[in-house]
């Protein structure tokens, strides 16, 4: 016990707000770190101190872990820059077999992430130049060469942009890979002379479009409603182009029957399951609609148009966005009739800060949303916000996307501090027996009073009141320590966005470990 004592006080240090918080041993504190990671600046961390924490923390674990994180980033949490950092780091400190290689074949899995790759080596290792790129790796070389037989001529085509850094005919020439058969020996070769043809998108049938010359907006506007709808019949646009466009399809006023169909493919299970959206796409895609608002009294001609042929278009895609994210947490399971759950969202001052530099949407939108993709799954649940308060929030079990904004217009009703132990000490003193708490968080707590601790109040909610009980942590921006001593007393740490995490907590309620996860990816 004296042993035990001693390395929970040498893990013991202060968060950033000044208050007790537990260290992350390496490779969970990489996990967070990289999950959570937007390559921007995050309220407590500027992002190059992110990278240079990142690059410590690869050369502290072990290399195998981070081939299997960067598998894990990509294909799991739908990750695209990060996984590329860890694969350039990797090269640099793990040399001697072709574990390096295997990684690199696996994480890449669109044609632009071979130029991603090369252009992220080149600027974490100083090289100017494509020469300074002669001494690449060789087995981030021999990675990027067996990559280059995933993709055919539409896939090489639709990423060759002559604006890159690096191009695409410049990795070709850099790897020297080998075509696995006579017509991508073809395919190489027009990289090679520069002849890949640019497939024909619906980007650039609409830039082409726009190009064309007039007789009045009129005929422009009916020319772009039939281009659009022509694309939705057509089945070119994409899941995540639809979400993109959704204002765009009722401003170009295309039918009614075009909005049925775009209704359709957002809310398909099979469209959702393929489309892999961070849960927070259709929360973007819930306020662009919501920023047209249908005004009271006689639907003029002007608004018809706005609308799409029925006034109702915009409900009807508010409808199918509404769908689609309860599609996405289908796969949630762990929690049965009579399972006891409570959802606590931080809204505090430092979850004010948005998930990437071109996004509007907030980090604590992204708690927000995903316990709302929780508690549409459970049938005994509580849901509050805390800051200088905590406040339970009586919201209905359907309609997720109105239920986050819901909570998005009464985020002040608690301040702005970060007061998370309030949640336990509420259970403690209604006594409270709750099967799963879920903290939706940066994990940066602190007592404005200055006299509790979220730690020691768990252990005695445990002790006193819910022995069996199970407290996950949702770490939502991934600093290197944690409000709660994590794997002890039944305290578990999620992190990252995607819907995905919710598979993490399922192997978790089945006896897995988060690490024991991302230790499970192939390479």
């Amino acid at each position: 016990m004296k042993f035990n004592t001693q390395v929970a006080k040498v893990n013991e240090v202060q968060n950033y707000e000044g208050a007790k918080a537990y260290l992350l041993d390496p490779a969970m504190e990489l996990y967070t770190a990289v999950v959570t990671w937007s390559l921007n600046d995050s309220f407590y961390e500027k992002n190059d101190q992110r990278l240079i924490r990142v690059r410590a923390l690869v050369e502290k674990v072990e290399p195998e872990f981070v081939a299997k994180l960067a598998v894990y980033a990509r294909h799991f949490m739908y990750m695209r820059s990060v996984p590329l950092v860890l694969l350039t780091e990797l090269a640099r400190v793990h040399k001697g077999d072709d574990l390096v290689a295997k990684a690199t074949e696996k994480v890449i899995a669109r044609a632009d992430e071979i130029t991603e790759l090369l252009a992220c080596y080149q600027l974490l290792n100083e090289r100017k130049g494509m020469k300074k790129l002669n001494a690449l790796s060789k087995q981030l070389q021999k990675g990027l060469a067996a990559a280059f037989n995933k993709f055919d001529a539409y896939q090489f085509g639709k990423y060759n942009r002559d604006s890159s850094a690096v191009k695409l005919r410049d990795a070709l020439f850099l790897v020297h890979p080998k075509a696995k058969d006579a017509a991508q020996q073809a395919v190489f070769d027009k990289i090679a002379t520069n002849q890949l043809e640019t497939p024909y998108t619906w980007e650039t049938e609409l830039s082409a479009l726009g190009q064309q010359l007039f007789t009045d907006e009129t005929q422009r506007a009916e020319a772009f409603r039939a281009k659009w709808e022509e694309l939705i019949d057509s089945g070119r646009l994409g899941y995540m182009a639809l979400l993109r466009n959704l204002r765009n399809l009722l401003e170009m006023n295309v039918s009614a029957a075009h909005i049925g169909k775009v209704c359709e493919v957002l809310s398909s299970q099979k469209e959702v399951l393929k489309a892999k959206q961070f849960p927070f796409r259709y929360l973007s895609a819930y306020r662009e609609l919501l920023k047209m608002k249908l005004p009271k009294g006689k639907v003029s001609h002007k608004i018809m148009k706005l609308f799409g042929s029925e006034p109702d278009g915009r409900e009807r895609l508010i409808n199918a966005l509404e769908a689609a994210i309860v599609q996405s947490a289908a796969g949630i399971s762990g929690f049965g009739k009579e399972t006891r759950v409570l959802l606590a969202c931080d809204v505090s001052g430092s979850m004010q800060t948005p998930v990437s530099a071109k996004s509007s949407v907030m980090l604590y939108d992204v708690g927000l949303v995903l316990a709302m993709l929780l508690q549409n799954r459970c049938a005994n649940v509580e849901v509050g916000m805390f800051g200088d308060t905590w406040k339970r929030i009586r919201v209905a079990k359907t309609n997720i996307l109105a239920n986050v904004q819901e909570f998005y217009k009464r985020e002040g009703e608690v301040g702005y501090a970060t007061n998370g132990y309030l949640v336990i000490k509420d259970l403690l003193h209604r006594k409270v027996v709750m099967d799963k708490v879920m903290l939706f968080t940066d994990g940066q707590f602190w007592d404005s009073s200055g006299t509790e601790s979220i730690q020691d109040l768990w252990v005695r909610y445990k002790r006193e009141l819910a022995p069996e009980a199970k407290l996950y942590l949702f770490d939502l921006q991934g600093y290197r320590q944690a409000p709660l001593r994590i794997m002890h007393n039944d305290v578990y740490l999620i992190a990252g966005w995607s819907d995905k995490i919710f598979g993490v907590l399922n192997a978790l309620e089945n006896g897995s470990n988060t690490l024991e996860i991302i230790n499970k990816q192939v390479i």
